[in-house]
């Protein structure tokens, strides 16, 4: 084979990925395909005799890649440099007022353009782009890292694994089904006695968390992009920002406007209520975002949501069901929760048979008694409710429900605390508490371990094996084997996803040991702040409460659960099993850069835009797309554009290219 011929070849089979990747989008993203079907596979098949003929233009970026590679053993974690935060939520008029009431204050506006976006009831996903590659993708976990999904993603038509321009930045979005794809899911799944999904929303996270990829390939999967994580993009408003998006040929909600002020944006929530059903998609509300972007950035965000954007929910279907009975479940903390067992319901997509009553409060304010008529509906769209009683369908063979005075699992004597609604068992050896303490451990969100879900965690509980989460990291593939049901692979499995949980960092061990008050995110500001185990355990409680966001509750109950004498001995079980203590440190190669924002505008001669935002990082800066009082300097190449204005107006300092590289070379170590 000539050098001549495999030039042309590759020139071809560029030009074929390109012309594939551009149909793709007119296909699956703007539903208008410029040509048939046939005219499609035969351009598809050209280019796998291509890539078959000649092995050395076999890319896995090219388009015949997307039927999915080889099952994976595991998810891998990947972390999110901007954090995916969640949203607060408005249920009413009045929530979105008060919302925007807060905007034009922090704001000293008077009146606030917002971006409104149809909510997608799907996934939440991120996309890494390098030199306009698609390279990597996951889910929004805990918001700070979530798992590896890149195959699974790549499988999705509608993703271009090339953008038309070598950008690197970082795209999110939600995937989800149409109904229609849905219900056709599930008639086939049905057909093959396979068990159906309850929702779209649940087939569509099912389906991102296949671990073999051609599986994923077969699921009929969409998606909308809405924001940017780490980018370098000029950009000046959430508009502009999807519009950019769109050029780049992602798939963007074509439903979306600009609104002044906050009628308008109540204007377009009512009237996407009314028209929710008509869309081929599920929606759960609608996200009103601050359209400037330079606002955004001012107005900042909480330890948990952005200040300048909130998800409008639409309100719950409802359906009325009756009590059938009411036991109770108990938790790791020893908390004593009264469950609804309801006559099943179809409630929201969901077939609905429990409903948790919180506490005996809840039931006597409600006047819940076993066999009442009750409407119900799920709260947040996700968590069954019982709303109130329907008093007048009562027969007189109501049953009165009371709270046990010995606890179910253990017999101790149940207890309210003073300033507590919940009842407790405090026997520190009550089996139920144990098992759900090793639930917990083993979450997705805390240690990982698949395949210790409640099922399991009771077996090996039951069995003697286990009494404590230390006792997890001694069991053996032997042991498990000899278990009912438990083939000799799977407990391989469990025992090596036990083994790679060791490895976590010291953030993920907190929130899995269960410290009270203790969740994801007071987890990371301790593990961040003490570095290891071993300091934490000696804290004082009033150097604790001096933390930004640890207040007295955590404080006391760090202290109290490191002072407990069956603490010590689960976490030497931890510590001689190699289970890691400490969390990975945030290394800075300069103090100087350290916490310094960056805005770069116009051409630059020395650097690219993502070399001079890389060298910025690699000192322990950061880069931000938009001007505020926050920013440190605006490095102003050639044409800076508005940006120089309004960083002048607002005293930020300016530097030019030849400042910035001095500014560099002054942090070199």
């Amino acid at each position: 084979m000539s050098s001549t011929e495999l030039e042309k070849a590759r020139n071809k089979a560029l030009e074929l990925r390109r012309e594939i990747e551009e149909h793709n989008y007119h296909y699956h993203v703007l539903d208008q395909p410029l040509i048939d079907d046939e005219m499609f596979d035969q351009m598809m098949l050209e280019l796998q005799q291509l890539e078959k003929e000649f092995p050395e233009l076999q890319d896995p970026d090219s388009p015949t890649r997307r039927v999915g590679a080889k099952p994976l053993e595991a998810f891998d974690t990947l972390e999110h440099k901007v954090p995916m935060l969640g949203l607060d939520n408005a249920f009413s008029d009045q929530d979105l007022a008060d919302f925007d009431a807060r905007v034009r204050k922090l704001s000293e506006l008077d009146i606030i353009e917002y971006h409104c976006e149809l909510k997608i009831d799907g996934l939440a996903v991120s996309l890494q782009y390098e030199e306009g590659v698609f390279k990597r993708g996951s889910t929004r976990g805990d918001g700070y890292s979530g798992e590896d999904i890149t195959a699974n993603l790549r499988t999705i038509r509608q993703i271009p694994l090339q953008l038309p321009e070598a950008l690197t930045l970082e795209v999110r979005g939600e995937v989800y089904i149409n109904k229609k794809d849905f219900e056709k899911l599930n008639n086939e799944r049905e057909s093959e006695g396979l068990m159906t999904f309850a929702n779209p929303r649940n087939a569509a996270a099912g389906s991102l968390r296949q671990l073999d990829p051609r599986l994923t390939a077969k699921r009929p999967l969409k998606l909308f992009l809405y924001g940017l994580g780490e980018h370098v993009l000029d950009l000046s408003t959430q508009s502009d920002l999807l519009d950019r998006l769109e050029n780049l040929f992602l798939p963007v909600n074509p439903n979306r406007t600009i609104c002044r002020g906050l009628d308008e944006v109540q204007s377009y929530c009512r009237r996407w209520q009314d028209k929710k059903g008509e869309l081929p998609y599920e929606i759960d509300g609608v996200v009103v975002k601050a359209n400037d972007l330079d606002l955004q950035k001012e107005l900042g965000f909480t330890a948990r949501s952005p200040r300048w954007a909130i998800a409008y929910k639409y309100p719950p279907e409802e359906k009325t069901t009756r009590v059938l009975d009411i036991q109770v479940n108990i938790g790791r903390t020893g908390a004593i929760t009264p469950v609804a067992l309801l006559e099943p319901v179809s409630l929201s997509g969901t077939t609905v048979r429990r409903a948790s009553l919180h506490n005996e409060d809840l039931i006597a304010e409600k006047g819940i008694m076993i066999g009442d008529t009750v409407v119900v509906h799920k709260a947040g769209e996700i968590i069954p409710e019982v709303i109130r009683v329907i008093e007048d369908d009562r027969s007189g063979e109501e049953k009165e429900f009371k709270m046990p005075g010995h606890c179910p699992s253990c017999s101790a004597e149940t207890v309210r605390l003073s300033g507590e609604a919940a009842r407790r068992c405090l026997n520190p050896s009550c089996p139920a508490q144990l098992v759900e303490k090793l639930v917990h451990f083993a979450s997705r969100r805390a240690m990982d371990i698949e395949g210790m879900g409640p099922a399991m965690a009771e077996m090996v509980y039951n069995s003697g094996l286990v009494r404590d989460v230390g006792d997890l990291y001694y069991l053996t593939a032997a042991q498990l084997s000899e278990m009912p049901r438990m083939a000799e692979k799977s407990a391989e499995n469990l025992v090596r996803a036990i083994a790679k949980s060791k490895e976590n960092p010291l953030r993920r061990l907190l929130f899995g040991l269960g410290i009270r008050f203790v969740g994801e995110k007071a987890a990371r500001l301790l593990a961040e702040r003490f570095g290891n185990l071993d300091r934490l355990r000696k804290v004082r409680e009033e150097d604790l409460v001096k933390i930004e966001e640890i207040g007295p509750k955590i404080g006391e109950a760090v202290v109290q659960f490191f002072h407990t004498p069956e603490t010590s001995p689960v976490l030497e079980k931890l510590r001689e099993a190699g289970v890691n203590f400490k969390e990975p440190e945030v290394v800075s190669t300069s103090d100087l850069l350290a916490g310094k924002t960056f805005v770069f505008s116009g051409s630059l001669d020395r650097y690219t835009r993502d070399e001079a935002a890389a060298a910025v990082e690699e000192k322990g800066g950061r880069v931000s797309s938009s001007i505020s009082r926050k920013t440190d300097y605006l490095v102003a190449g050639e044409d800076p554009g508005s940006k120089l204005e309004k960083a002048q107006q607002l005293g930020v300092n300016v530097i030019d290219e030849n400042e910035f590289s001095e500014l560099l070379l002054k942090n070199v170590k």
